[in-house]
Formats: structure tokens, C-alpha cells, sequence
């Protein structure tokens, strides 16, 4: 059996234990992810500011971060690690500048002002953590 056969067994079987509550938020959510994104982008440009808009450190880092973040209040950083920090926060401030620009352009693109592209934006990346 194709490792594609067994993921959709397993969700099968997942699925059939749920109870009607939570097999409703399920397909809800399975609806959601079948039908094309009203977000998606529709051509090279928009997906390129999307992906700006969307860009994340990773879990990793994002950890290691956060983990430099703590230890700073407690004035507990080498030198080395003050200079992590200064970087990540650095990088992180030039993604924000990145993302703006993007959420601006991409809503000059699409006809709309970039609060409400913002909010719908935020509103679809929260649907994936809802389950």
C-alpha cells in the first residue's frame, strides 16, 4: 500500500471516532482546506508578497530566540549571545519593514486597504490552528 493510502486510512479511522461536535469542526476544516484560498495568490507577484507577508523563523530559532529574549531580561547573555540577540531582533525588524511593503503592495494589487487585507490575512492563518 502507497504511504498516501495509509495516511488517508488512518484519517478514516481518526474520523470515525470523533464525536458529532468535533467531527463537525473537522470538516469544517476539511472544507476549508480543499477549496482553493481566497488568499492565494494568483499570479508570481502575489505569491512572492505573500510569502514576505508570511515569513516566519523557524521553530528552531524562533525557539532559541525566545530563549535569548529570557535570559536578557536576567542580564544573564555573554557578549556572544548579546550579539545573537541584537541580530535576531535586527533581522526581525527588516522582516517587519519587508512584510509592511508587501501587505501594502499586495493590497494596492488586490483593491483594497491593508487593514482589512491584514485582518483577513491573520483570520486565514488562524483557521489552520483551530482543530
Amino acid at each position: 500500500m502507497t504511504p498516501a493510502t495509509d495516511i488517508r486510512r488512518r484519517a478514516i479511522e481518526l474520523i470515525e471516532q470523533l464525536s458529532e461536535e468535533r467531527l463537525t469542526a473537522v470538516v469544517q476544516l476539511l472544507e476549508f482546506l480543499s477549496e482553493p484560498s481566497k488568499f492565494a495568490a494568483s499570479n508570481p507577484i502575489e505569491l512572492a508578497l505573500v510569502e514576505v507577508i508570511q515569513r516566519r523563523l523557524p521553530p528552531n530559532e524562533q525557539k532559541r530566540l525566545e530563549e535569548l529574549r529570557k535570559r536578557g531580561e536576567w542580564g544573564e547573555l555573554t557578549d556572544m549571545e548579546h550579539e545573537e540577540l541584537i541580530q535576531y531582533e535586527d533581522q526581525l525588524e527588516q522582516w517587519r519593514v519587508e512584510r509592511l511593503e508587501a501587505l501594502m503592495e499586495l493590497a494596492r494589487l488586490r483593491n483594497m486597504d491593508v487593514l482589512t487585507l491584514n485582518r483577513q490575512l491573520v483570520s486565514e492563518s488562524k483557521l489552520f490552528h483551530a482543530v
